[in-house]
């Protein structure tokens, strides 16, 4: 671990060093470049240095010991000083685990109902919502690709991306099935009903991640189903597109120009072929973040959601809270930051920093 801190402390110089160059600042692709890495190794670097320090003032005050008259002065300094070197080693050890490469990027959802017919789109309604107001509070920004609205309300289908800092990092586990039990609106009787929407969240991928083909794409234009003014039925300004190889399709009706939507596609075209070929050439993160969305079957659920009960249960995890209401108000850092603990640990006892 010291060794690692060491060459991270000694590559963090080096680039405050080239940073300071004439040439590196006049070269933009450069600069960002360094500022990035720079920017991934403060913390840690930072905390590394705090961590040495407290070394030697522990030093410092162990040699007070003998002094009666610092005894109790050199007692209390010992002991803040451990508890902070303990802190920093339980910190430096997270910031030394696998960083996942996407976890700074934006991020493209895509939310589906699924068993449960009307209820099953309207609680999808319900999710988009609820993501919706939980990116409004950590200042980040939605932006809705797609949509088919169910007949009832809510959504057979909804595409929308958010766009933040570290957007990817927080919401990377809320795919798969997702449950709700509750008394639908629909239901006369006022039995609770069980239904399922899933959701698939996928990090934005930029042009030189993924490539495209344009012979394997079939493209399709057609008219606006959605509110649109007079452009709904008169344009074919929609847009759907066919990536032949794999049989992804995607669609975009949300901008009134053709070329609009189009762009918009390939923006979610190149995310769900990065997902695609990342989850078919690397078994392990599929393994590790037990993310995969299936057919939406009841027995697939990663998360309950209960209403007569204001529950709240996530079964990856077996994490249980009352707080539905809030939740569906956008709360959703309780299950998010145990969600990011659990695979911190995970991660911790696969390195073999725990458990031994």
């Amino acid at each position: 671990m010291e060794k690692r801190l060491s060459a991270m402390t000694v590559r963090y110089e080096e680039i405050e060093k080239e940073l300071e160059k004439e040439d590196v600042a006049s070269d933009l692709k450069k600069l960002t470049s360094l500022s990035k890495e720079r920017a991934e190794l403060e913390k840690p670097v930072m905390q590394y240095r705090q961590y040495l320090q407290d070394v030697e003032q522990l030093k410092e005050a162990e040699e007070l010991s003998g002094d009666a008259d610092l005894e109790e002065l050199a007692k209390a300094e010992r002991k803040r000083l451990e508890e902070e070197m303990a802190d920093l080693e339980a910190s430096l050890t997270q910031e030394l685990l696998p960083k996942d490469p996407n976890d700074s990027k934006n991020i493209i959802v895509e939310i589906r109902g699924a068993v449960g017919g009307d209820e099953a789109n309207i609680f999808a309604g319900d999710l988009f919502r609820m993501y919706s107001k939980y990116a409004e509070k950590q200042g980040w920004k939605v932006q809705v690709l797609d949509f088919a609205e169910g007949a009832m309300g809510g959504y057979t289908l909804v595409s929308f991306m958010v766009k933040g800092e570290n957007v990817y990092s927080k919401l990377k586990f809320e795919s798969g099935a997702h449950r709700v039990q509750r008394v639908p609106k629909t239901e006369a009787m006022g039995r609770i009903h069980t239904s399922t929407a899933t959701v698939l969240v996928m990090p934005e991928a930029e042009e030189v991640e993924v490539s495209i083909n344009p012979s394997d794409l079939k493209i399709d234009t057609y008219r606006s189903q959605g509110a649109g003014g007079q452009n709904v039925n008169k344009t074919e300004s929609a847009v759907r597109i066919t990536h032949l190889p794999t049989g992804i399709v995607v669609s975009c009706q949300t901008e009134k120009a053709q070329l609009q939507n189009k762009e918009i596609c390939m923006r979610m075209l190149r995310a769900k072929l990065l997902a695609f070929y990342q989850e078919k050439q690397d078994a392990e993160r599929a393994e590790e973040r037990k993310l995969k969305v299936g057919t939406g079957e009841r027995s697939e659920k990663i998360r309950t959601y209960n209403y007569p009960q204001n529950r709240v249960t996530d079964h990856r995890i077996g994490f249980t809270i009352q707080k539905l209401d809030r939740v569906m108000e956008g709360e959703l850092e309780e299950i998010i930051e145990a969600l990011i603990h659990f695979d911190q640990r995970s991660k911790l006892e696969k390195e073999g920093h725990l458990g031994q």
